[in-house]
């Protein structure tokens, strides 16, 4: 039995965001490696000293305008939600990393910050797995991820989010480039290019799988 009603799809969707945002800033805060997106607008943000927030939010506009572009014409219910997914999210992130400065994780012993990070990064990729099953709103890196996937890669997880991070890599090679240095780039960012899609599509087998994905390209 498929869970796809309305009711069901959108508390799936609440649970999902709640976990996402926490697990991105379960991964920044133990300070071994940001998630790819988030990782290269912190870089960004240093280069053209704008303030991390607003660089995430011109980010997600970008990438909306892109993920028209793949659908081939203006979908008014992807281009609204993409926007509006991705400035709540932002504030959300902030609040669970202050909720856990207390905790100071990132001088725990490295072992504990490297478990606390790979955690971190199978949570996003879990609460991906689930918003994009219940395909009501995305943010807008994950929607290219996802369109890429089922438009062009044949249903690949796996190759969907390792070639939607194309744009913030050769920006953070840009960045490094210029400045020299990476910042929140480590362990856990490189499990994200490589594994991220993996986990995501073994989630979409495993995790509340009666679930289904409604896309229709």
């Amino acid at each position: 039995m498929e869970d796809n009603s309305f009711k069901k799809r959108m508390g799936y969707l609440i649970f999902a965001i709640i976990i996402d945002a926490a697990s991105n800033a379960l991964m920044i805060d133990s300070n071994v490696g940001s998630a790819v997106w988030m990782a290269s607008g912190v870089n960004i943000s240093h280069l053209i000293n704008v303030s991390y927030g607003t660089t995430l939010f011109v980010y997600a506009v970008l990438v909306t305008i892109a993920n028209q572009i793949l659908i081939g014409k203006f979908d008014g219910h992807i281009f609204i939600s993409n926007l509006l997914f991705s400035l709540p999210f932002s504030y959300l992130v902030g609040f669970f990393s202050n909720l856990y400065l207390p905790l100071q994780l990132n001088h725990l012993n490295i072992v504990f910050r490297i478990v606390l990070d790979v955690l971190g990064l199978i949570g996003v990729s879990v609460g991906t797995s689930i918003y994009q099953r219940c395909n009501l709103i995305q943010h807008p890196n994950d929607e290219l991820a996802y369109l890429l996937r089922f438009k062009y890669l044949h249903g690949s997880a796996g190759w969907g989010q390792l070639l939607s991070y194309t744009p913030p890599v050769t920006i953070m090679v840009i960045c490094f480039v210029t400045t020299g240095k990476l910042l929140s780039v480590g362990i856990g960012t490189l499990l994200a290019v490589f594994i991220q899609g993996i986990i995501i599509g073994i989630a979409d087998k495993i995790v509340v799988p009666s679930l289904k994905h409604h896309y229709a390209l």
